[in-house]
């Protein structure tokens, strides 16, 4: 908004002492400063309903941006033409995230792909196979949790020989089956794995306590932006020592995870992304649009909408707390809707059950858009569509097979 030229106005003692006709002859853009709600709640009395919480509530600073994240998934985010990507990063599945808050948006629809750190899915896994996992205190001794056979993740306690390595375990164990046997990205790794979370979990007479089995149960594609960076990763490692064949390869995520977001745009939709937190799997997920556009060189703008909940500044440079603007430059956001974006500072946990019960609140189930199933014939577009716009061979000279 342009500045008020002020040449005819002294000081503020002058405006204060002009009648309303002149005040707003000379303060023009008064008013639409001041088009917002005013600020006036009502006296809360405790049968309020959450979303009447957060609604009228919520009226500035980081409640009220958490409030816009909220408004903005739930009104517009959530239209049957939006592809909806989710980052994860921090450990939110030992928190109690994945059950409460991740299964509930990935069984509603409103959720279509996920890009996670291989942490969070491992420890996934605990619950699928009904291992504690429990509250502790920030406080406790760790010399003496270790001496007790226990790790801590801040005030999250979980057992060492019965939690951890159990997990490790049953998943070498798994990862030696004959479908592992091969060369796959970590979305079929970790569907091939969910398929045995979802049995897991059936056995021990759980229901919707796992990601990747509701994942692998409703088709969300589930991306590890550094496979090698957790323990999954790690059991992977240690299996191919033994001979084992089965192998990682990343630059099947980088195409398949791009080829969501061009599919998204090419038949006519719109693209969307969530990101809780960070680091790697916030740059993976939105790096999709500049591999399109940059490396693929391909006509494309950015994303739709973009929602972030992060506690990171973004004066220190760090990608985590790198701002939509500046992913505007990149090409990762599409400038013309860089208005709808929003960013709130606020840590996950607080942030992902409110937004998650706002939207289930206001909005019925998508239906499930099950990408998984439909990543090879989006593969089969995308790559179509590099060779024709680009006019190129494949590097031996000869000419690519695309139908």
């Amino acid at each position: 908004m342009a500045r008020t030229e002020r040449q005819k106005i002294a000081n503020r003692e002058e405006v204060a002492d002009m009648p309303d006709w002149m005040k707003e002859k000379n303060c023009p853009h008064k008013k639409k400063y001041m088009a917002g709600k005013r600020i006036q709640p009502k006296n809360l009395n405790g049968k309020e309903k959450l979303t009447y919480i957060i609604d009228e509530c919520f009226l500035a600073y980081n409640s009220a941006r958490l409030k816009e994240a909220c408004q903005l998934f739930t009104d517009r985010m959530l239209d049957n033409d939006v592809t909806i990507g989710m980052s994860i990063s921090g450990a939110l599945t030992p928190a109690g995230l994945g059950c409460s808050s991740i299964i509930p948006l990935i069984k509603s629809g409103f959720v279509d792909w996920i890009v996670s750190t291989g942490a969070n899915l491992y420890h996934d896994l605990h619950f699928a196979l009904n291992y504690p996992v429990h509250s502790g205190s920030f406080k406790f001794d760790d010399t003496d949790l270790r001496d007790n056979d226990l790790v801590r993740i801040y005030d999250v306690v979980i057992p060492y020989s019965d939690g951890l390595m159990a997990t490790d375990e049953l998943l070498r164990e798994i990862l030696c089956q004959p479908e592992f046997q091969k060369e796959m990205g970590t979305v079929e790794l970790h569907y091939l794995i969910g398929k045995y979370a979802a049995e897991w979990e059936r056995k021990n007479k759980l229901k919707d306590v796992s990601v990747m089995a509701a994942a692998y149960r409703a088709g969300v594609p589930c991306f590890t932006s550094s496979p090698g960076d957790s323990t999954i990763g790690m059991n992977v490692a240690g299996v191919e020592l033994r001979g084992n064949k089965l192998r990682v390869n990343p630059s099947i995520d980088v195409n398949e995870s791009t080829a969501i977001v061009l599919a998204a745009k090419r038949n006519g939709g719109r693209s969307g992304v969530v990101l809780w937190g960070g680091g790697s799997p916030k740059n993976f997920t939105l790096q999709t649009e500049p591999q399109i556009q940059e490396v693929l060189r391909m006509k494309e703008v950015g994303q739709d909408f973009f929602i972030q909940v992060t506690d990171a500044r973004p004066d220190t440079g760090g990608l985590s707390g790198a701002t939509p603007g500046e992913a505007v430059s990149w090409g990762k956001v599409d400038p013309t809707k860089l208005p709808d974006a929003v960013v709130c500072y606020t840590d996950t946990t607080i942030a992902m059950p409110l937004l998650t019960h706002y939207a289930l609140a206001k909005r019925k189930p998508r239906k499930l858009k099950r990408l998984y199933d439909q990543l090879p014939k989006m593969m089969k577009a995308l790559t179509k569509e590099y060779f024709v716009h680009n006019k190129v061979k494949m590097l031996d000279g000869s000419e690519p097979v695309l139908d």
